[in-house]
């Protein structure tokens, strides 16, 4: 009877090892042990499908890991220490120390917590009610009323009107037509003739624009005839970023701004195959790196808040100031 015991409590304490070794599972006790959580905010945090969310969220409520409580035709999740079984909570603590500080899964967790944040704050607006609904709501208010977009559309508005500013990898000239109502000028460039055909296009209405054909690497541009340049979401393409940020450099006047949008350091090793993509994005001594070859003082580099909708990885804002 004993020796079969020791077997029943061996076989329990394996089950438990298991929960852990899912790195989904892991993210979402990493979550649920910060915020009572519904299903549909978790997917929206991890950047995964809800059904997903909902297989996994099975065996942890299940085998004693999350609390569940229901509010109306929602079920909330929480991880509760004090409410787990001893062994259950000694594993967990030590799990979780662990995997926050070291290993593949402390960056992800940090994004986690990034994604989470956003939902959280959007949840005020969301998950209210009819009754009281504008009491002290204004942004709420303000984002149904006019949405999201029209605050960075203003704030363009800061940028001298006598600039002369180039979309660098221009795509289909989406930045290039925002900067063509605010600067004097505006010059797109891209290497590839169907984008270049489509921001022809959507440019057409500005007379201010003008679209080129070049690499990015060997720009179409003299140096010192910009003010400003902006290359978004391009440089992970590209063999060799850092000549591209050189050459962004190379055709500022003195005192000109470079800014690079693209994505923080990732592991999504998929995206080389899907979409071509050359680098898993950048870190901060990468971008350090490319300022000291261009001869540049090193960036100012910001994390872009996330899009609780979004799926892809997190992104950086960096602004190069030629000398």
């Amino acid at each position: 009877m004993a020796k079969s015991g020791r077997v029943k409590a061996s076989e329990g304490w394996l089950d438990r090892l298991a929960i852990l070794s899912d790195p989904t599972r892991l993210r979402i006790l990493a979550l649920c042990a910060r915020e009572e959580l519904a299903v549909g905010e978790i997917a929206r945090a991890l950047q995964l499908p809800q059904s997903t969310v909902s297989r996994q969220l099975k065996p942890l409520h299940e085998g004693g890991w999350l609390r569940r409580r229901v509010e109306g035709p929602t079920s909330l999740f929480r991880l509760v220490e004090e409410d787990l079984d001893a062994s259950i909570r000694s594993l967990w603590s030590l799990t979780s120390e662990q995997v926050a500080s070291s290993g593949d899964l402390a960056e992800p967790l940090a994004e986690d917590r990034r994604r989470l944040a956003e939902v959280l704050a959007a949840r005020r607006f969301e998950g209210r009610s009819f009754f009281g609904r504008v009491g002290g709501e204004w942004d709420a208010i303000r984002r149904e009323l006019f949405g999201i977009h029209f605050i960075d559309e203003a704030l363009l508005g800061l940028l001298p009107p006598s600039w002369t500013v180039a979309d660098l990898g221009c795509g289909t000239g989406e930045i290039s037509a925002r900067l063509a109502g605010i600067v004097r000028r505006v010059v797109a460039v891209d290497r590839e003739p169907s984008m270049i055909e489509a921001a022809r296009r959507r440019l057409a209405e500005f007379p201010n624009t003008e679209v080129r054909e070049g690499q990015l690497e060997s720009l179409p541009i003299d140096d010192g005839e910009l003010d400003a340049a902006v290359i978004s979401l391009v440089l992970h393409h590209l063999e060799d970023p850092c000549a591209a940020v050189r050459e962004g450099i190379r055709v500022l006047r003195p005192g000109g701004v470079l800014l690079v949008i693209d994505m923080v350091r990732h592991d999504r090793e998929a995206y080389v195959a899907a979409m071509g993509h050359r680098h898993l994005g950048f870190a901060p001594e990468d971008l350090a790196a490319w300022a000291t070859k261009a001869g540049v003082p090193t960036p100012l580099v910001r994390r872009l808040r996330p899009d609780p909708h979004g799926r892809g990885p997190g992104l950086f804002a960096a602004t190069f100031v030629r000398r």
